[in-house]
């Protein structure tokens, strides 16, 4: 979980090893000079470090005091200076820092034990955690680099910006500045782990391996079967991971199926709920389409606003999946186009190196927004002086039991309802078979944007469509879905999307028209596109309550309240909107057994049975999207 793989990886690649040089070309003068520190932190534990000072390139170059910046992974640090400016670190270079990186407690060469656990107790002054780790590392950093200016920034995303975040708790006074990016807050919640309450089992069961299987490099689990999909289906019950593969060897697993329900382990775990006020100016960032930490950025930002009299708390969003906004360009998302955009390009020059120049170096103008999108769809950069903005107004979007959608609630001469069978032995795949390993590489990045016809037209997804629009539909803030809906079981999942439907004429033919298009081609076009804008899911065994889950009543229409996150989209016209309805979505969620029971982590391959799920579309039970309509 909070793992940035990809973009670390590539991170690495460029930032620390040596190009290949040819004989005929004159060494480059080094950028850095590299120095490996091992900090001693208040228990005795020492922390691998590595720190980058910039060296002058020309004899003119100005080299006073510079602030630090400083970022904490669980990763590995560099062994070897870059040759080449890394491209996520060519705006910040500009205006000169102190680059610092260093190991988390546990992970490579740094001593102690990696509980992988966000756990901060304030409380106790002889507990160590990343909150404490981090202030010990920055008093030793201010009193050893030489030619620093005393002022230390934060930056980081997934992990490291967890790292980050929980500086919040209790920031060094030298702390001036953080962007936390894509951070974890509540990992029974929401972000990797579960989406409240329910599994993500191949990302919890692949991460946990990845990270704790050895502490001297990012493990990945050796799939047998190349297909992932038929990997876990043919695994059966969570219970076989440990009796057939790990045998109790990984300890954060362990806990995840020890803990099925929102007890005092997830509640610690969930360190946001100790925050609330900003303490440090922190530049929150976000993804829309982030297939790991969505929730966790917009939960700090919240939280921090409860008392930000100096507003120091902004957030920015975007069109990216997990830390796309750290990659060079950034001008599309799988095959959606961000109309010539640099989108992370764009957020690096523009946001985040003036964020760090006003608190760091005293340059420049303090932002005068407190939210900044660029918005999907139309496809522009946005400033909001709130979040959401105050002209939104909350719009019901109807579905409707002839399976279209309209903003008319449902009359009193239609069909009740719309059903299907949920079959947990064969479960809808949450993208295109075969699926890949969540790492390294693969599909993994951009499954949430992926065209869900895939999907649409099997028996177990219900889709919901509108006519094509008349005119732009702008979406901005929170969006949710109020489902009444009923299973023939007493227990069950229910997962909404919410999507844009293309015209079939979005983009001329790229291809040759006497030719025709060449293999695989001819799926590589946005004509009919169905784009997941919002996607969650429930879990029914928790409706009443997070900590102490009950069964459904079998066929009784019950209300889901399903939050679908925050956004910033325009439905163009002549697009159509469709809401997708399914109840299972494996194997990033795990499968229900539609059965209640006491611990899903407990159950056998004979408590998974079928059930009849029922959506229901009637005046008294009418089923909706609350969408936030810009006027």
């Amino acid at each position: 979980m909070r793992s940035y793989i990809l973009f670390f990886s590539l991170f690495l690649i460029t930032l620390f090893t040596l190009a290949q040089q040819t004989p005929q070309q004159p060494a480059a003068k080094p950028l850095f000079k590299l120095q490996e520190v091992m900090i001693p932190v208040r228990d005795g534990v020492h922390l691998q470090t590595a720190i980058l000072t910039p060296l002058k390139q020309t004899e003119n170059d100005q080299q006073g005091p510079l602030p630090i910046l400083f970022r904490r992974t669980p990763y590995g640090v560099p062994e070897k200076p870059p040759e080449e400016m890394p491209g996520s670190l060519k705006e910040f270079a500009q205006d000169g820092y102190i680059f610092v990186i260093q190991n988390l407690r546990g992970r490579f060469k740094s001593e102690g034990v990696f509980n992988l656990s966000s756990w901060v107790d304030l409380k106790d002054p002889k507990a160590t955690n990343e909150t404490t780790d981090a202030y010990d590392s920055i008093e030793w950093l201010l009193k050893n680099v030489p030619n620093n200016n005393g002022k230390v920034g934060m930056f980081g995303v997934s992990y490291d910006g967890l790292t980050t975040a929980l500086t919040l708790l209790h920031p060094h006074p030298a702390l001036m500045a953080i962007s936390e990016q894509a951070s974890p807050v509540d990992q029974w919640m929401n972000d990797d782990d579960h989406r409240f309450g329910a599994l993500r089992e191949s990302y919890d069961f692949e991460y946990a391996v990845m990270e704790q299987a050895d502490k001297n490099k990012n493990s990945h689990f050796d799939f047998e079967i190349y297909d992932t999909y038929e990997w876990y289906l043919n695994l059966g019950p969570l219970a076989n991971i440990n009796a057939k593969y790990l045998h109790g060897s990984i300890p954060y697993w362990n806990s995840s199926v020890e803990h099925p329900d929102y007890d005092t382990f997830w509640k610690k775990e969930a360190w946001v709920s100790q925050l609330h006020a900003s303490t440090v100016p922190n530049l929150n960032v976000a993804g829309f389409w982030d297939q790991e930490d969505p929730w966790g950025p917009w939960q700090i930002f919240r939280h921090a606003e409860e008392n930000d009299p100096q507003h120091t708390n902004f957030i920015v969003a975007g069109p990216w999946y997990h830390g796309e906004w750290q990659s060079p360009k950034g001008d599309s998302i799988g095959l959606i186009p961000f109309a010539g955009h640099e989108t992370a390009r764009e957020f690096r020059e523009n946001i985040e190196a003036p964020f760090f120049r006003y608190y760091l170096h005293g340059g420049g103008e303090k932002p005068q927004w407190q939210a900044s999108t660029f918005q999907s769809g139309s496809n522009t950069w946005r400033t909001y002086t709130a979040w959401p903005p105050k002209e939104v107004k909350p719009t019901n979007l109807y579905l409707h039991a002839d399976g279209t959608l309209s903003f008319n609630a449902p009359g009193t001469d239609q069909t009740a309802y719309r059903e299907y069978v949920s079959d947990p032995a064969n479960p809808v795949p949450y993208r295109q078979r075969p699926i890949s390993p969540t790492y390294p590489a693969g599909d993994w990045r951009t499954w949430e944007v992926a065209d869900q016809r895939f999907v649409d037209h099997r028996p177990d997804v219900l889709s919901f469509t509108s006519e094509p629009l008349d005119h732009d539909l702008t979406v901005t803030g929170p969006l949710a879905a109020n489902l009444f809906a009923s299973t023939s079981g007493t227990d069950s999942d229910f997962v909404v999307k919410l999507i844009d439907v293309y015209p079939q004429d979005a983009q001329r033919n790229a291809w040759n028209a006497d030719e025709g298009p060449k293999p695989g081609q001819y799926a590589q076009s946005l004509n009919g596109y169905e784009l997941p804008i919002a996607t969650e899911v429930r879990r029914g065994r928790y409706l009443t309550s997070y900590e102490k889950p009950a069964p459904l009543i079998a066929n009784k229409p019950t209300e889901w309240t399903i939050p679908l996150r925050d956004h910033d989209h325009v439905f163009l016209k002549g697009h159509r909107i469709m809401v997708q309805i399914q109840s299972t979505w494996f194997p990033v969620i795990d499968r229900n057994p539609q059965k209640f029971m006491p611990s899903i982590y407990q159950a056998a391959a004979s408590d998974f049975v079928p059930a009849t799920q029922r959506i229901y579309c009637s005046p008294d039970l009418p089923s909706h999207v609350i969408l936030p309509v810009m006027p």
